[in-house]
């Protein structure tokens, strides 16, 4: 039998990449920890970690059960959030965690459908980008998490991962813009431009499209606000590559225009922690999420037009 205080031992060894450092935060002795990592290896007959001069690293069968001891960890934080909650007399509560374009477009209508249909559900809300909101749903701090990723869908250990839309990157233009008037461009028609970039991930649609088409863009400004990128662009300041979501379409002087193929994608989905027990709310959430995704025209022209 594997014993749950050596896997939390091994998780803290594991991110922080030695006994010393795992032994200052779990407050125990570097031999200590040292000693229950071997107790630990006898126990399952192999080697968890190969040590060396410049730390630990994880073997096969220790990735397998650190993988376990994060799906441990999250089961028990969830179960205490979940008895804190009946102590309380609190099972209308639902904790949600979403990016920032998502808590603009997407989670208000879906947080008005679903009070208006169960008045006693009691929402609050955490801004949170992917990774921290992946942590916030695994350690039970919250019952549900809208995220993104760009390409293939990130390891989330312990966490489903359930797809809501895939949504277009859109070029924005000064309306005054010389090609404002097209429907779609190749992005090699805005190689001279000055570019507004997204920073971190968000940035990943430009560099990678720029790449395949060949030049390097001329960035001018990075930032995590997708609404401050479009007033840039508002002011003349260059042009920005946008998801849909986040598509400032009240703004008169902006012009938005489809790239052609092939056009970066930027898909959103719902995290959930893989629980036994039944979640009604996170359900009911979902089915409003996808209502409000059904209510976003597929092409902003339409929607800024009316």
């Amino acid at each position: 039998m594997i014993d749950v205080h050596r896997l939390r031992i091994l998780r803290e060894v594991s991110e922080r990449g030695s006994f010393a450092k795992a032994a200052a935060v779990l407050m125990m002795t570097p031999s200590a920890v040292s000693q229950q990592i071997a107790a630990l290896e006898r126990s399952l007959g192999r080697p968890v970690v190969e040590r060396s001069t410049r730390g630990v690293r994880l073997t096969e069968p220790g990735r397998v059960l650190v993988e376990a001891a994060e799906s441990v960890a999250a089961e028990l934080a969830a179960a205490q959030a979940r008895i804190d909650r009946l102590a309380e007399g609190s099972l209308g509560r639902l904790d949600v965690a979403t990016f920032t374009s998502a808590g603009q477009a997407l989670l208000p209508p879906a947080l008005i459908a679903l009070t208006a249909r169960q008045p006693e559900v009691e929402p609050t809300v955490t801004e949170a980008e992917p990774a921290d909101a992946a942590a916030l749903v695994r350690d039970g701090r919250a019952d549900v998490a809208l995220a993104y990723h760009f390409g293939t869908v990130p390891a989330f250990p312990g966490l489903a991962w359930t797809p809501l839309m895939d949504e277009q990157m859109w070029l924005v233009l000064p309306r005054g813009h010389r090609l404002a008037h097209r429907r779609s461009l190749p992005i090699t028609a805005l190689t001279e431009e000055r570019w507004i970039e997204g920073c971190g991930a968000a940035g990943e649609p430009l560099a990678r499209s720029s790449a395949m088409a060949g030049f390097t863009p001329r960035v001018v400004c990075t930032s995590t606000d997708y609404l401050f990128s479009q007033s840039l662009v508002d002011a003349g300041i260059g042009v920005a590559l946008i998801p849909r979501i986040a598509l400032a379409t009240h703004k008169p002087g902006l012009a938005f225009l489809a790239l052609d193929q092939p056009r970066p994608v930027r898909h959103i989905g719902v995290l959930t922690a893989e629980r036994r027990w039944p979640q009604p709310l996170v359900t009911a959430l979902l089915t409003a999420l996808r209502e409000a995704v059904a209510a976003i025209p597929a092409d902003p022209r339409d929607e800024s037009a009316g």
